[in-house]
């Protein structure tokens, strides 16, 4: 009998193990060690961590910092720094890369711009990044609420503002006047990967559609840069990542992130290769060689990682 109930239990183990993978389509496969190189240092003293962390809860904000599992929180948060996750924490996609939780998000707190203003005016900073989950929900996809936010900083902040957005459904032209109410100093939308990959990785967007948002904004506000970003190791061929780079520069785009991907859990999407230094560093003379005004590349680089910094040396160019 017990022999039946050890049988009867792993059956309902496996079971609920193929329904998550299949749910996050992936499958649980070996992980390829991590090579000496990556390696996150953490802190000695942590307070201004906490203090961060303390600041969000309190006002009930999220962060894609600690929402989508950044390697750099700690550093970032110890700096006084941190990338901003409006619209809730819940993203009605379910892209098999992202440790962002995925479902039904609750409606949108209108109170949120004024918290955010009041955040970022209370720790003092001089740069923001705002980002937010894909809100499919919403028939501008959360745009107007990108730009009450934008409006509420401004009221109360002498700040940059860099927003990181997403594709919007592809509804351009509803999104570009809408934004023309309250513009950022930098838009940035991230292209992910290379084309070949995005059934897989990016359920539900278009490689296409996201260069056209890039290159329309562009083309609407010459003014204002425009930047995109890449995860590597999942896939993709060398000569693709290229032809994205060349892709982007030719959508408008001057500022570029390329970082390494790491599986945030092992019901994501695995790890298939680690880029070197030596690989992230040629990957910076080319885009540099394409035209870009500034590319930041290596294993911990992300969307927002030293966007003060990159945005710094953009404009003395």
């Amino acid at each position: 009998m017990k022999k039946n109930k050890d049988v009867l239990l792993k059956n309902k183990t496996s079971e609920k193990l193929n329904f998550v993978t299949t749910k996050k389509n992936c499958n649980i496969t070996e992980k390829i060690k991590k090579p000496s190189w990556i390696k996150i240092k953490i802190p000695v003293n942590t307070s201004r961590i906490y203090q961060i962390k303390n600041a969000l809860r309190k006002n009930n904000l999220h962060s894609v910092c600690e929402e989508a599992h950044c390697p750099n929180l700690s550093e970032c948060f110890n700096n006084g720094t941190a990338t901003f996750m409006i619209l809730g924490s819940t993203c009605t996609r379910n892209c098999p890369f992202c440790a962002v939780s995925h479902g039904r998000p609750n409606p949108v707190n209108i109170e949120e711009p004024k918290k955010l203003s009041d955040t970022i005016f209370d720790m003092g900073i001089n740069y923001v990044v705002i980002t937010s989950v894909v809100r499919d929900d919403l028939y501008d996809g959360g745009a107007q609420h990108f730009v009450n936010c934008i409006q509420a900083i401004r009221n109360r902040n002498t700040v940059k503002i860099e927003i990181l957005v997403p594709d919007f459904r592809g509804r351009i032209e509803l999104i570009l006047n809408i934004f023309n109410n309250a513009l950022p100093d930098v838009f940035n939308h991230n292209i992910e990967n290379v084309p070949r990959m995005y059934k897989k990785i990016r359920p539900g967007a278009n490689y296409k559609k996201s260069l056209l948002l890039l290159e329309s904004f562009k083309k609407k506000y010459l003014h204002i840069p425009t930047k995109s970003g890449l995860m590597l190791g999942i896939g993709e061929k060398d000569v693709e990542i290229i032809q994205v780079m060349r892709d982007l520069y030719s959508s408008g785009v001057t500022l570029l992130t390329i970082g390494q991907y790491l599986q945030p859990s092992v019901y994501h999407l695995p790890v298939k290769r680690y880029i070197s230094i030596s690989e992230f560093e040629n990957l910076k003379k080319e885009a540099l060689s394409i035209g870009f005004t500034n590319a930041f590349c290596g294993p911990f680089v992300r969307s927002s990682y030293h966007a003060s910094f990159q945005s710094h040396l953009s404009m003395k160019k």
